[in-house]
């Protein structure tokens, strides 16, 4: 018997930024490896301890159930505390996401944008100002 398929997780607000990197004297930079973040992890944590949700209602947000939110979570707040404890560098990264408002690829740079404003249409990559672009289709 096949294990159910993965359903994706919504992603509301993709990360500003894609890890984390300690510093200081007493690291040893030997054998250290980094620790991946997946976004729907990221997302967990930022709707659960930034936005101060409940499970129910980060799960809502996330289109997912509320079992599934806290396995994301914990596996998330896992990972952080790995991270800090033993001076790890956090890269946030993949998973089994959607993203909830209009996504579009470069097909120039292959970079994504969304389109913040949207009476605004979109003329160009914002980063290498290429007019040649496809919108992203969400799964249904």
């Amino acid at each position: 018997m096949a294990p159910r398929p993965c359903r994706l997780r919504k992603v509301s607000k993709p990360p500003l930024i894609s890890g984390l990197k300690p510093y200081g004297d007493k690291l040893k930079k030997e054998n250290v490896s980094s620790i991946f973040l997946f976004i729907e992890e990221y997302e967990a944590i930022r709707l659960c301890d930034h936005e101060i949700m409940n499970h129910k209602q980060a799960a809502n947000m996330m289109d997912v159930s509320r079992p599934t939110l806290t396995r994301i979570y914990t596996a998330a707040r896992r990972k952080i505390a790995d991270a800090l404890v033993n001076g790890r560098q956090i890269i946030i990264e993949g998973g089994k996401i959607y993203f909830d408002s209009e996504w579009y690829q470069c097909s120039n740079c292959c970079c994504y944008f969304n389109n913040p404003g949207k009476m605004d249409g979109i003329k160009e990559c914002p980063l290498c100002r290429s007019s040649e672009f496809t919108n992203v289709q969400q799964p249904e």
